[in-house]
């Protein structure tokens, strides 16, 4: 689906074509800000899970701060990873934007491009390039950074929340019953799921910074996109 319009620039009489390319659905769109959301609560709680707040001054009984942390951390696990199901479900369902996710990108086009944006993002090309979806880096870096980080994170996290469930419960017998034994003791998972944290507080950081940076300085639009859906396009050259 696409859409052109002509817009005349009366100080210059010069005529410009912006095309308009949809490519995010709106289930796409909810899914992202919604995720985006519970990673930052999964990211906030789960630091002040691994390194807790001094010990709270008076009763015990009056204070349940870090039941509280612990609670929104479960919570929002629990979004991200019925977010997750849903959004593979949607790759099936919706457009072929919507599986671009999960597809790793191992073609020579796509190497190439991701080189060629490696030295844009550099600044030692004058133009990125042109893509209606992800471009070729980006398609690298959200396979594996964040589909695979994010199913990491869900298998050692729904691990740790299983040995507070316990011998029996779905959630130890799915996970901790192989995943604990599979990294040596709790321990080691508890360490690894922290480093996961801050690599996706890292890959969140790249993210942010280069959405914003391809708004303003790329050929089509970025931010507005996964708003609006519409990927708007600022010249005519491909």
């Amino acid at each position: 689906m696409s859409d052109t319009s002509i817009t005349t620039d009366t100080s210059h009489d010069i005529v410009k074509r912006t095309e308009s390319v949809y490519v995010y659905e709106a289930p796409v769109r909810l899914w992202h800000w919604v995720n985006a959301l519970a990673i930052t609560v999964l990211c906030i709680s789960g630091y002040f899970i691994g390194s807790p707040l001094p010990t709270m001054p008076g009763d015990p009984s009056s204070s349940f701060l870090m039941g509280y942390i612990r609670f929104a951390h479960f919570a929002a696990g629990y979004v991200l990873a019925v977010g997750l199901i849903g959004r593979i479900y949607w790759a099936f369902v919706g457009n072929h934007h919507a599986k671009q996710l999960f597809i790793p990108p191992f073609t020579k086009e796509n190497i190439k491009g991701a080189i060629h944006e490696a030295r844009w993002y550099a600044f030692l090309e004058k133009e990125s390039v042109k893509c209606v979806g992800h471009n070729p880096l980006a398609m690298f870096a959200m396979f594996f950074m964040f589909v695979l980080g994010i199913i990491f994170m869900i298998i050692t996290g729904f691990a740790l929340y299983g040995e507070g469930t316990g011998m029996g419960s779905w959630q130890y017998n799915m996970f901790s019953s192989w995943v604990i034994p599979l990294f040596g003791q709790s321990q080691d998972v508890h360490t690894f799921h922290h480093l996961g944290m801050w690599l996706i507080i890292i890959f969140i950081m790249a993210h942010v910074y280069a959405a914003i940076r391809e708004d303003i300085m790329s050929r089509q639009s970025m931010v507005s996109t996964m708003i609006s859906g519409w990927r708007m396009f600022k010249d005519d050259r491909p």
